[in-house]
């Protein structure tokens, strides 16, 4: 049914493939993907991609009848950041994306995870909480890719003005 341009949402709607929330879960979908191939134990943040994906297949009417990203989602990542983050050493300087191809690949990630956050800031009737997950997500992203450099006991790549 999609080879006219448009295809179904999570509510049986037909909108275009060029309407912005298709575009947010193209981009949710390609984060998950880039998680998936981080391979740094986050199964659990590829299940919560995707509910973020069929929250997003819906538009947000507040009535809680959906399965929706929740408060609970957004809390257990921001003590997963800080869990990870108080064993780094304090940041003093921009750090660049790369070091160890487990750090690239979670920086990778976290940049893939900022464009869905955008993207899905461009979307009308979103929960709001879907845009507060993927913050958070990215910000556990930078900070496991930090850790996997440190834990491999390099020094992370610093960003040297006019180097």
């Amino acid at each position: 049914g999609g080879d006219k341009g448009e295809t179904s949402l999570g509510d049986g709607s037909r909108v275009s493939k060029l309407d912005p929330r298709i575009a947010a879960l193209g981009d949710v979908d390609e984060l998950n993907s880039v998680v998936g191939w981080c391979a740094a134990g986050l199964d659990r943040i590829q299940n919560e991609l995707f509910d973020l994906g069929a929250d997003l297949s819906v538009p947000f009417t507040g009535d809680g009848a959906r399965l929706r990203v929740t408060q609970d989602s957004v809390d257990r990542l921001e003590a997963e950041c800080d869990d990870a983050n108080a064993a780094l050493p304090e940041l003093k300087s921009f750090v660049l994306p790369g070091g160890t191809e487990t750090a690239a690949r979670l920086f990778l990630a976290r940049s893939v995870c900022r464009r869905a956050e955008r993207t899905v800031l461009a979307c009308a009737d979103v929960n709001p909480l879907a845009v507060i997950y993927l913050n958070r997500l990215s910000d556990l992203l930078f900070i496991l890719a930090r850790a996997a450099n440190v834990e491999a006991g390099g020094e992370e790549p610093l960003w040297r003005p006019g180097g």
